[in-house]
C-alpha cells in the first residue's frame, strides 16, 4: 500500500468525525424532548412520540438518507451531502436516544424525585442537581456504546456522496483493484478513532462515579 492511498484514506477520517458529532448531539438534544413526551400524561402525545421513536428505528439509515438527501434536494430544499447525512443518522440517533434516557429514568429511585419534592427544589433545580447528574451517570455507558455504532454506521453517508472514510476506501479500490487491504486499512481506521472515544467515555465514567460517592 502506497503513501499516497493511505493519504486519501485519512482525508476521509475529518468527515467521518465531523459526521459523528453533528449526528451524535443533534439526536442527543432532540432525544430529550422526545424522551419527555414518553412520559406525558396525555395518551396522545405518548402515543405520537412512540410512533415517531418506532418510525425512526425501523426505517434503514440508507433510506433514511436517500429520502432526504433526494427526496427534498429534488424540491426547493436543497441539501449537500453532508446536511443530508447529519439530518438522517440525527433522526435516527434521537430515537435511540430517548429510549436511553428512558431506561436511565426508569433506574433512577423514585425516592429521589419524592425527596427532592419534600426539599421544594423546582422543576429546573430537581433536574440540573438531583436527576440529570444520575442520568448523565445511568445512560453514558449506553449512550457511548451508540456513538461508536454510529461512527461504522456514517459508512452508508458515502452512497450519497460524502468523502468519509468508506467512501475513499471504495474509489481507491475501484482504480487500483486492491480492495483486500484498502479495505482492511479502513477498518483499522474505524478501530483507532472508535478507541479514543472508548477511552473518555470511561474516564468520564470514573469521575461522575467519584463524584456521586462524594
Amino acid at each position: 500500500m502506497t503513501l499516497q492511498t493511505i493519504t486519501t484514506l485519512l482525508l476521509g477520517i475529518p468527515f467521518t468525525i465531523a459526521l459523528t458529532l453533528a449526528a451524535f448531539v443533534f439526536g442527543a438534544v432532540l432525544g430529550l424532548p422526545l424522551c419527555a413526551m414518553r412520559f406525558s400524561k396525555s395518551g396522545l402525545v405518548r402515543f405520537i412520540a412512540t410512533a415517531l421513536i418506532l418510525t425512526c428505528r425501523a426505517i434503514p439509515p440508507i433510506v433514511w438518507l436517500f429520502l432526504i438527501f433526494f427526496g427534498l434536494g429534488i424540491g426547493y430544499i436543497q441539501l449537500d451531502p453532508f446536511t443530508s447525512a447529519a439530518i438522517g443518522l440525527g433522526l435516527i440517533t434521537a430515537a435511540n436516544m430517548a429510549e436511553i434516557y428512558r431506561g436511565a429514568l426508569a433506574a433512577i429511585h423514585p425516592g429521589q424525585w419524592e425527596a427532592s419534592h419534600v426539599l421544594n427544589l423546582s422543576a429546573r433545580h430537581t433536574f440540573r442537581d438531583v436527576i440529570g447528574p444520575q442520568l448523565l451517570r445511568i445512560s453514558l455507558p449506553s449512550a457511548t456504546t451508540y456513538a461508536i455504532g454510529l461512527m461504522k454506521d456514517t459508512a452508508v453517508a458515502s452512497a450519497i456522496g460524502l468523502h468519509e472514510i468508506a467512501y475513499q476506501a471504495y474509489h481507491l479500490s475501484q482504480e487500483t483493484f486492491r480492495g483486500l487491504d484498502i479495505y482492511a486499512a479502513a477498518g483499522l481506521l474505524y478501530i483507532l478513532i472508535s478507541l479514543p472515544v472508548a477511552w473518555v467515555a470511561r474516564w468520564t465514567d470514573l469521575r461522575l462515579r467519584a463524584a456521586v460517592a462524594r
